[in-house]
């Protein structure tokens, strides 16, 4: 750099000297330098369009950039609402799912769950030919227990009673409240004798039962509608003989249980 520029000056200082005003080499070599200078002046001019051209797509690399990334942290943010929305929707659609199928004051299954699984146990018992058994149970006088005690302390009687009824049936048997002061137990894979035996059981439970309500101690006795399914039978003509034979054990006396025939 410093040779070419040494050499300018030595061209410069010869043009400028009068004493080569008239050599045959001067006017080419005049234009010469002037064709250099010009072509000097473009190659800067297209250095510098060329610098600002980096400059310029540095800079736009560098927006870029940050745009992807901006726009990669907005959709990691959309992302994590999106998983905060589908687990909070999926609670509320089990929550509904349990709201639905569960009895809002004793906490077991209501009548919506208990057709449900009616319909699935009968649907098998049909196909495979196994038994199935149907109870309905029955407070007994309810209505003078919330006359005499108040509604609080009959409220308080069916939450007792369905923690007895739950806790004496079997694993994989179905209960739960069937309407008012009604309750209703699903025994698949046992016949009415079996049956019977495990009524016994909670019916005995039923009677061991004292619910307080304030000084007061209620006993809470129930009656009992058994039916054994037949084969062909629909829901609710088993479901009509269990409440026939509750009708019975009810016409006599209360506090036990009938078979259907």
């Amino acid at each position: 750099m410093r040779d070419d520029r040494q050499l300018e000056r030595t061209v410069e200082s010869l043009l400028e000297d009068p004493l080569y005003a008239d050599h045959p080499l001067r006017q080419a070599l005049s234009r010469l330098y002037v064709e250099f200078r010009d072509a000097v002046y473009q190659m800067e001019r297209i250095t510098r369009i060329s610098d600002r051209f980096q400059t310029a797509s540095r800079e736009n690399q560098l927006s870029l950039s940050e745009r992807y990334s901006k726009q990669l942290r907005q959709l990691e943010r959309l992302a994590r609402i999106s998983d905060r929305y589908q687990l909070m929707m999926r609670d509320l659609n089990e929550a509904l799912k349990e709201a639905s199928t569960k009895d809002a004051l004793t906490g077991i299954g209501n009548r919506r769950m208990l057709m449900e699984r009616l319909k699935a146990e009968t649907a098998r018992a049909e196909r495979l030919g196994r038994p199935l058994v149907l109870a309905i149970l029955d407070v007994d006088h309810f209505k003078s227990i919330n006359d005499e005690h108040g509604h609080e302390a009959g409220d308080k009687a069916l939450v007792e009673l369905a923690r007895v009824i739950e806790s004496s049936v079997r694993e994989y048997d179905s209960c739960g409240r069937w309407g008012g002061e009604e309750f209703l137990i699903i025994m698949p894979e046992i016949g009415a004798d079996e049956a019977v035996n495990m009524i016994e059981r909670v019916h005995a439970a039923v009677g061991a039962l004292r619910v307080r309500a304030g000084q007061a101690q209620i006993c809470v006795t129930a009656s009992f509608g058994i039916a054994e399914r037949r084969q062909g039978e629909s829901i609710s003509e088993t479901i009509n003989r269990a409440d026939a034979a509750l009708y019975a054990a009810k016409h006599a006396g209360r506090d036990r249980y009938e078979v259907a025939p």
